[in-house]
């Protein structure tokens, strides 16, 4: 890898890190014992939660969780979620949310975990979740605080999970949750309670692409286990982390594993599927990296230049489709 490329994985490298410190995205299973005593961790105050939500969709109450924290700090800056409107690239700034000094730690992060498990049952149940119902039933009397709590969770959703709240009526506030970055796969299961796993997919598209095009599987883990992902240990959203990149994400077509060719003793890659070309692109992973990390897309300049030459290889694609069919049309 070039030695740029290289610098911008480190920076990539210490974004993750700081991600998963400043918003718990510990994705190991903390024992259901010791889950009460853990203020620091989204994922650990779910396991008590979420499930719940889950088995019991639809159910109009919030369970609630002893223990929030989708921040392991007393942080009063929230990433700020997108502008829903296509075609706007205007986004809020780092700091234009500012929780009150009274609204910090435990009772900010719980009301952010309780959201975020309603917003878990809006999803399974493919319904819309307003403003009104936010209020109601999750920040209640700190109605003030609405606009830091519900960007705060709309990051954990689209980072932990890889579902993202768009707006589709702005006068009563309502939002959908859908798969975000184009892709159509969530991983969730038919036969019982389960959890989105797109977040994951992400990521992994994300290594690969920064790792120039292939990364070996020693790599993958590596930075899995940046945020808490494991090989071998079972996950509370992702099930079995190998069988599930390995082989569900292999057949789903999203990635391609392979042995690195003349290696031996063998060891094996990953590159991006077809249905993930088709799906998404490197500007969208790019994109979402970057919003992560705080930071514009052209602060990795390699990778945003590669970004910039596929959405045109795409597009120069997507024209001669067009030609094709209206040649055909007019025959």
């Amino acid at each position: 890898m070039p030695h740029s490329q290289k610098s911008q994985s480190h920076k990539l490298e210490v974004g993750l890190q700081a991600e998963k410190e400043a918003q718990g995205l510990v994705c190991s299973q903390v024992p259901v014992a010791e889950e009460k005593k853990t203020t620091g961790s989204l994922l650990s105050s779910l396991i008590q939660g979420t499930p719940e939500v889950v088995s019991t969709a639809g159910a109009q109450s919030v369970p609630q969780s002893s223990q929030g924290a989708c921040s392991s700090s007393t942080t009063t800056e929230a990433i700020p979620l997108s502008k829903s409107n296509e075609g706007s690239s205007q986004e809020e700034s780092p700091s234009s949310f500012q929780a009150p000094t009274f609204l910090l730690g435990d009772v900010l992060n719980k009301k952010v975990a309780e959201l975020v498990q309603l917003m878990s049952v809006k999803y399974v149940t493919k319904e819309p979740i307003t403003k009104a119902e936010i209020l109601e039933n999750v920040i209640k009397e700190h109605e003030d605080h609405f606009p830091v709590i519900f960007s705060k969770a709309c990051e954990c959703m689209e980072i932990v999970f890889g579902i993202e709240a768009k707006e589709v009526d702005p006068t009563s506030q309502s939002y959908v949750l859908q798969k975000t970055l184009g892709l159509t796969y969530d991983g969730m299961l038919n036969d019982g309670p389960s959890m989105p796993k797109t977040g994951l997919l992400i990521y992994i598209l994300g290594v690969i692409f920064m790792e120039g095009n292939r990364a070996t599987e020693e790599r993958i883990w590596k930075v899995l286990n940046m945020i808490g992902v494991c090989a071998g240990q079972k996950d509370f959203i992702y099930g079995e982390p190998r069988k599930l990149i390995t082989k569900d994400l292999v057949e789903e077509r999203y990635l391609e594993y392979q042995q690195v060719p003349n290696s031996d003793p063998p060891c094996y890659e990953f590159l991006w599927g077809p249905r993930a070309h088709a799906e998404t692109s490197k500007m969208k992973i790019l994109k979402f990296f970057s919003k992560v990390n705080g930071v514009d897309p052209a602060s990795f300049p390699s990778w945003y230049e590669e970004a910039l030459r596929d959405e045109k290889e795409k597009a120069q694609v997507r024209a001669a489709a067009g030609d094709a069919t209206s040649a055909m049309a007019s025959i």
